[in-house]
């Protein structure tokens, strides 16, 4: 397996990837930005399906002090996590974990984390075609762990009143909303994200208080690109890049690693 070191920005983040595995998108990113700018001032941490562990890394640079946990059921992806943790000397603040949601109890203390994230697999079992790519099915699809047993796992892990911030797709909504409730955690924050201005939302960000009170605000709608197919404005903000640095899908130049 080739991978490939590159500088995403932040701060200088450094990140390994697989040239032909699961690569993290904008959704990621938006996500830990939609998190911090909500509730800035969390101690720990826990992002649940982390992948290659483009969240915490994020996470990392907008909060200096937080500890923050990684866990993904996929072995390579942790593996190569944790070498991203090493080569960005955040061993003693970031920690990555191979586990199944299903089984949080393994790795993490429940009622110990102020904020949990979330960036589940978006097809539900059963449903979308098989992607020739084990690692991606596995990223992309509900094997093992349903959205319930993420929302599930995000209420045992999370402290009275702390937060829960997901990303996923907006025909999932119903579903979000129903398993959330049931696991006491209350929808308060919904942001819209659509690929341009005008143009119907593919992407939804939700955010959750365990046992808040009932109120669910709608945010301003986010929208990914101009009309020229370069990123907008706001998505250049949350990159923390100016225009001319970034990647057409928000991932730096890389060199191969092995």
């Amino acid at each position: 397996m080739v991978n490939t070191l590159e500088e995403i920005g932040f701060g200088g983040l450094k990140l390994v990837q697989s040239e032909t595995g699961f690569r993290y998108g904008v959704d990621a990113v938006i996500l830990a930005d939609f998190a911090c700018s909500l509730f800035p001032e969390f101690d720990k941490s826990v992002d649940l399906g982390t992948g290659t562990g483009i969240v915490p890394f994020i996470l990392s640079h907008k909060n200096s002090t937080a500890q923050i946990t990684g866990i993904d059921i996929q072995q390579d992806s942790v593996r190569i996590a944790r070498r991203s943790c090493a080569l960005n000397g955040l061993e003693e603040r970031i920690a990555f974990f191979q586990e199944d949601v299903c089984r949080i109890d393994a790795c993490c203390e429940g009622g110990s984390a102020d904020m949990v994230t979330c960036n589940p697999p978006y097809v539900a079992k059963g449903k979308g075609l098989v992607n020739d790519s084990s690692a991606k099915y596995v990223a992309r699809h509900e094997t093992t762990g349903s959205l319930n047993d993420f929302v599930k796992a995000a209420a045992w892990l999370l402290k009275d009143r702390g937060h829960f911030f997901m990303v996923h797709r907006p025909s999932r909504l119903v579903d979000i909303f129903c398993s959330c409730r049931k696991h006491r955690l209350e929808p308060k924050h919904m942001r819209m994200v659509a690929p341009k201005q005008g143009e119907i939302p593919n992407i939804v960000l939700v955010h959750c208080v365990k046992n808040g009170g009932k109120e669910l605000r709608l945010m301003k709608d986010l929208y990914i690109y101009e009309e020229d197919g370069s990123y907008s404005r706001q998505i250049e903000k949350i990159y923390e890049r100016d225009k001319t640095d970034c990647g057409e899908k928000g991932e730096g130049a890389g060199t191969s690693v092995k």
